[in-house]
């Protein structure tokens, strides 16, 4: 242990800073040492693998918002997720939410956090805060200034944020084009597949450029969102009186431009409810980190299927601007009942099923799908 001499006292609480390095074999052992003030030392699968320099400052008594963060740019954890009473019924959300879902004012106690992974940077800082007393961390998928178009999204970093932070179950929303008529713009959908018509994006974290995620996954892709998470949304929606459809596929295309009429007409022969850009590969990404995600699809407007409805940037962002206070509802309402459900059963599902699919010795530990042992 490394100590720096910077203690104080300002009349309210004493500082003293130190840094600990320490492999996760190791931090299993000091569970011991934390027992006589915590029920239980979380030691999650959300722990990364190798040597870690951890910096966190120490305070007494310690604050609500004391974070626990690693100076290595790959890992940062919140205090209270490794050291926290009764954490055994918690779940930690995470939220990916697209223009005007980035308001952190929907969070209390909002913290934001830079962090940087193994595949990059994500989108934007991740801020952390609690909904309904549910830990709750929110990321802007754009960029907070929706600077950043949805094939130059880094996909992969935004989900290994997520999951570094300790993230157990994932809810996001995306604005969609509607291809038939009963879909109106302002109306929601909980989509239960999709189709991935984009030809450019980083769509695997089994692609050899990170040790910690060895082989080839060959993921399965249906069902292709969380069925029990799928149904918190829906049953909410219905609590909340919102205007949905429970069930559509959607096809995912590559973008930033919209679909010509001829690929509009086709997606709509195929049965698609909806036209996207950032659905995919998001839900994939999640699947083989083995956290649950479903996804709530605004609808901001007619596909170009429809001759009388001409789409244009402004006219999405105007309804997509009423569809935010609905979602912004829905994401309240939805995360307090999540709140409420065991979903270690369902993660140890998840992330079995992850692991199953990568074509690598079984022996071989793949660090972010071990699940705690009961």
């Amino acid at each position: 242990m490394e100590k720096n001499s910077d203690s104080h006292s300002d009349g309210k609480h004493s500082k003293l800073s130190f840094s600990l390095n320490f492999s996760f074999s190791t931090l299993r052992c000091f569970s011991s040492i934390f027992s006589k003030c915590v029920k239980k030392f979380d030691t999650s699968p959300f722990l990364c693998p190798g040597a870690i320099s951890v910096s966190c400052t120490a305070r007494s008594p310690p604050p609500n918002d004391l974070h626990f963060f690693s100076s290595c740019s790959f890992y940062r954890f919140s205090l209270w997720r490794l050291l926290c009473v009764n954490s055994s019924n918690m779940v930690k959300v995470g939220i990916i939410g697209g223009s005007g879902l980035e308001d952190p004012n929907i969070l209390l106690n909002p913290t934001a956090i830079s962090i940087d992974t193994p595949y990059g940077q994500p989108s934007d800082h991740l801020i952390q805060g609690t909904i309904n007393g549910v830990e709750c961390v929110l990321l802007a998928r754009h960029g907070r200034k929706h600077d950043i178009m949805p094939g130059n999204v880094n996909y992969r970093a935004n989900l290994w944020a997520l999951y570094s932070l300790g993230v157990d179950v994932i809810i996001a929303s995306t604005a969609c084009g509607s291809l038939k008529e009963e879909v109106a713009p302002g109306h929601l959908l909980f989509p239960d597949s999709v189709f991935d018509r984009t030809n450019s994006r980083k769509a695997t974290f089994f692609d050899g450029t990170f040790s910690g995620a060895p082989g080839v996954s060959h993921i399965q892709a249906h069902p292709t969102y969380n069925e029990k998470l799928r149904q918190v949304l829906i049953s909410t929606a219905e609590k909340c009186k919102l205007v949905h459809h429970r069930t559509g596929f959607g096809v995912c295309i590559e973008g930033p431009r919209f679909s010509t009429k001829a690929e509009s007409m086709v997606f709509k022969s195929w049965g698609a409810s909806l036209v996207n850009m950032t659905m995919m590969p998001e839900c994939i990404l999640a699947k083989e980190l083995g956290i649950p995600y479903a996804t709530t699809a605004l609808v901001t407007d007619y596909d170009c299927w429809k001759d009388e409805d001409q789409v244009t940037a402004a006219s999405v962002m105007k309804v997509f601007a009423a569809n935010v206070e609905k979602a912004k509802t829905l994401f309240i309402e939805a995360v307090a009942e999540i709140g409420k459900i065991d979903w270690s059963a369902e993660i140890l599902q998840t992330k079995t099923a992850a692991r199953q699919s990568i074509m690598i010795s079984p022996d071989v530990e793949v660090e972010f799908l071990k699940v705690p042992k009961t």
